[in-house]
């Protein structure tokens, strides 16, 4: 967001980007460092230095210009992954390591070293498929599985190590000024930005001098890679070859460029590369400004000279280069070696953590603006969705619900009765969300200000007193989340007896996290800034709202005394954010394109580990035409986090406001929603226990189909369900690409059976979007829909049965009370699974350990793609077989069972003969 305006009188400007406000590539000092060092590979690794352990493999590695040594370490790490390490032998004094990404101390398993040649190291893991080359000189790692190489380290020789100095006033005079940079004796000082760095009216002095690192690696056989959120681009990453790197860097980027490698609101550095038969990834894990280059060669046949009569062919095979550059840190970088798609998510979920299974409540509508007026404008919103029998969910309060933009308070004259208020969204089985933003204002009489500035809670300037920034209460200071005592102080804050006004149905949304510091550089926090112990703000900044997420959610957790799921949307993130909460796309556009990129971002976000995410439906800038509105509901409704939001200054935008047709249209895309919750449910447990993404790219359920690797305009939601929203205006025909030569596909509105490897037209109109279910899948759904999830409970199920081309289906259904942790603690829960084989429909328990007790019945089965018309049905639940009615339609060959009352939790079975 832009502000303007004297310090306490923050304004609101409707402006896209001024890319002025934000650095290219070649305004950052590390990036020309390193881009300007010299192509000869300057480190050697020292292999007489080798010492192998049980835990790890070290070597010394040595740069023959400064001859600073370094300390290299290899890992072997149960699930398939190797972790490589290096730091400086003896630093002047400590370099940063990222803390509490990883859940805990990886599982390392013993690399036997084994003989290599003349200069080389060689380690191999116990099943002796994994292989590790060291060469000594030029230092270089070639890893291959079962004898194919799959990746190199530092091949292309861009290993980088800043090593720390002793700035030059304190150096002995017999040290010259060249000993600043040895690799850049002829570079100033300034150009290179070593010391001190300018940008604009800023000045970055880094008392720590030069710290940054670099890493290349080389991909083999790999043309396509995916990953490193978060950017307005394509889900296939792109050649960044002499254009902008992409950038991972959190920023505050107001009405964000399209196709765009600037960073803006989250960061996660990790990067997934996948070939027909092999995935692998990359996670670098380093929370300082970080930029990645990528160069992929594709496969290429060269004819060489004539042998005879015939020409001889060479096949040069495809390669992806990547080169990592960090601002500081160390370098610190897992290899995910797979093999599928599904074993890198798994191998992931290992070191960060899988997605939070969130409160059901969640997988509903929200509505959001900045800002509801009052308490009477909140009760009339909430009552407009029942006058016009639309579902929902959550309201949400911006940050005008508060005293004066003091988080944590309440506007005594717009809401004198908090607690009343939500008592009315209670009694609909509804939810508040209110805004907690990490700036806090800088007043003495504010209670949360003062705590926090006795306490010595703020970050710190680099002259030690309270950084001061401007933010929308004016001038504010900046909690320091990076702090384990502060994050304990601030989850306490949310204790009812802390928060007045707040009750067990509020929840909580942390924006302006990255943290956003208005007229700051690039709108962020000043890299010198200091943070808990004595850490520079540019050593973490990519982390700062990923803290303030986990100190909200445990906070929400606390003060249900460790009984109740939280849920926590943040708009800054880095690896592991999702064990807190969901993600949403920060400050879009309504304009056609941003719904058209909103595809590719969030499949980028769900198979980097965020399966909660979502793009604020409609655009929040901007007024959008009711077409494109129409379309942005049906889209966010096949999207695992469903919210409308729109800034101060836009039209009111709730659903019935254009017009009765449109209000329709909007209407059923919303009820497509809740009609669906049992399997969006069902899709975010697996996401919980097998780290599964709910959202997914093609090539990640057709991991050997090479049609799928870029397509990007639609999506699998879980296995079953194949969506193709609608992006752009006035369509009456889209192509649908339906993968798999084996497949069949069912279209979801008409039930039409298309066989798969073809791209289909599809007519559409204003009132759909195309959605195919898969043959061979059983989907959960409920027969109606409520006025919110609440109102759901005990609504009976329907299953939505798609025979394969052999005529059998599976599919499965998770269900628990929806809120608590005694799915986790108590085992209450059932996950059942069904089967159609044979003729025979099937229920039975997938978790013996779990129980959980449900009145609900399944009452509805369509079970599409019977080719005939049955003689009879009959249903065995209990031991006693009953005949069942049901209706056959030869055109749609689908078979309809009704009035069934099969209990949701019992074994059954229905025959079909």
């Amino acid at each position: 967001m832009e502000a303007a305006g004297g310090e306490d009188t923050i304004s609101f400007q409707d402006e896209a980007v001024d890319k002025s406000v934000f650095k290219d590539c070649n305004k950052i000092g590390f990036y020309r460092r390193q881009k300007l060092l010299p192509r000869k590979n300057p480190y050697r690794a020292l292999l007489d230095s080798v010492t192998s352990g049980k835990e790890s493999t070290k070597f010394q590695i040595i740069n023959e210009v400064n001859k600073v040594p370094l300390l290299a370490e290899v890992y072997g790490i149960e699930g398939n992954i190797i972790r490589f390490k290096i730091n400086e032998m003896a630093p002047l004094k400590p370099r940063y390591e990222v803390l509490d990404v990883l859940i805990q101390q990886p599982v390392t398993k013993r690399l036997t070293p084994c003989p290599g040649g003349t200069g080389m190291l060689v380690l191999k893991d116990d099943s002796g498929q994994l292989k590790l080359h060291i060469t000594a000189n030029p230092f270089k790692i070639d890893l291959s599985s079962e004898e194919e190489p799959v990746l190199s380290i530092n091949s292309m020789g861009h290993l980088f190590f800043e090593h720390l100095q002793m700035p030059p006033k304190h150096r002995p005079s017999t040290e010259s000024e060249e000993d600043v940079s040895t690799d850049h004796p002829q570079e100033s000082q300034d150009d290179l930005g070593l010391w001190q760095e300018k940008f604009g009216k800023f000045v970055d002095i880094k008392t720590n001098g030069p710290s940054s690192i670099g890493l290349d690696f080389s991909l083999h056989g790999f043309q396509h890679v995916y990953g490193i959120p978060q950017h307005a681009e394509t889900h296939q990453l792109q050649n960044t070859g002499d254009t902008e790197a992409y950038r991972l860097y959190n920023l505050d980027v107001y009405g964000y460029k399209l196709h765009d490698k600037l960073g803006i609101y989250g960061s996660i550095p990790y990067l997934l590369a996948h070939k027909l038969d092999r995935t692998v990834g990359i996670f670098w894990l380093n929370a300082s400004e970080t930029l990645v280059e990528i160069n992929t060669q594709p496969t290429i046949e060269h004819t060489l000279s004539p042998k005879g009569s015939v020409l001889a062919k060479q096949k040069a095979r495809a390669r992806t280069d990547v080169c990592w550059m960090s601002e500081s840190g160390i370098i610190d970088v897992f290899l995910l070696m797979g093999p599928t798609p599904a074993a890198v998510f798994k191998q992931y979920s290992i070191l960060t953590g899988t997605q939070a299974l969130p409160p059901f409540f969640s997988l509903g509508y929200h509505q959001c603006r900045w800002n509801y007026d009052d308490e009477q404008d909140v009760k009339a919103v909430d009552a407009g969705f029942d006058d016009h029998d639309i579902p929902y969910d959550v309201i949400w309060l911006d940050i005008e619900h508060t005293e004066g933009k003091r988080y944590f308070t309440w506007d005594k004259k717009k809401f004198p009765n908090p607690k009343r208020m939500q008592e009315l969204i209670k009694s609909k089985k509804r939810k508040v969300v209110v805004i907690s933003d990490p700036h806090i204002k800088v007043d003495p009489m504010y209670s949360l200000y003062s705590q926090a500035k006795e306490k010595g809670y703020f970050v710190k300037n680099n002259k030690g007193r309270d950084f001061e920034g401007t933010c929308w209460p004016g001038a504010s200071s900046y909690l320091d989340f990076t702090n384990p005592k502060v994050r304990e102080w601030y989850s306490g804050l949310f204790a009812f007896s802390e928060y007045q006004g707040s009750t067990d149905i509020l929840f909580v949304w942390n924006d302006m996290n990255e943290p956003s510091v208005f007229r700051g550089p690039e709108q962020t926090m000043e890299k010198s800034a200091i943070h808990h112990g004595n850490w520079e703000h540019r050593d973490l900044h990519n982390m700062y709202g990923f803290y303030q997420q986990m100190a909200t959610a445990e906070g929400l957790i606390q003060r249900s005394k460790g009984e109740e799921r939280p849920f926590v949307l943040t708009r800054s993130f880095f690896a592991g954010s999702q064990k807190y909460g969901a993600v949403w796309t920060g400050d879009n556009v309504s304009e056609w394109g941003y719904l058209k990129i909103s595809i590719p971002m969030l499949l980028t976000l769900s198979v980097t580990g965020i399966s909660f995410c979502g793009a604020d439906v409609g655009g929040f800038v901007g007024d959008p035409e009711p077409e494109l509105l129409v379309r942005w509901y049906q889209a966010g409704a096949y999207q695992p986090f469903f919210r409308g939001h729109s800034t101060m200054n836009t039209k009111r935008r709730e659903p019935w406001l254009f017009g009765e047709e449109h209000t329709k249209l909007i209407r059923g895309a919303i009820k497509e929603r809740y009609a669906l919750l049992p399997y969006w449910y069902s899709l975010f447990y697996h996401a919980h226990v097998a780290s599964e993404p709910v959202m997914r790219p093609l090539w990640v359920e057709f991991p050997k189909e090479l049609e799928t690797f870029g397509v990007e305009d639609e999506y699998m939601l879980g296995s079953a369900l194949l969506i193709h929203p609608v992006t752009e205006p006035k369509v009456t025909m889209v192509d649908v690409f339906l993968p798999g030569s084996e497949e069949v596909w069912y279209d979801l509105q008409t039930f039409v059976r298309w066989e798969g490897a073809r791209t289909l037209k599809v007519p559409v109109t204003l009132n759909r979007i195309p959605v195919f279910q898969r043959g061979g899948s059983v989907i959960p759904m409920k027969t109606a829909v409520g006025r919110s999830t609440g109102w759901m409970t005990h609504l009976p199920y329907e299953l939505r049965v798609a025979l394969d081309t052999k005529g059998s289906a599976r599919g499965d259904l998770y269900l628990d009370d929806g809120h608590s942790f005694q799915y986790l603690h108590q085992k209450q829960f059932l996950h059942r699974k069904f089967l159609f084989c044979d003729g025979v429909l099937s229920s039975s328990c997938a978790d013996e350990n779990a129980h959980y007790h449900s009145e609900c019945v399944v009452e509805k089965i369509l079970i599409l793609g019977i080719n005939k018309q049955p003689s009879s049905v009959t249903a065995n639940s209990g031991g006693a077989n009953k005949p069942m009615s049901f209706t056959y339609c030869s055109k749609t060959a689908v078979l309809h069972l009704e009035n069934l009352s099969l209990n949701v939790g019992a074994d059954w079975e229905v025959r079909v003969k």
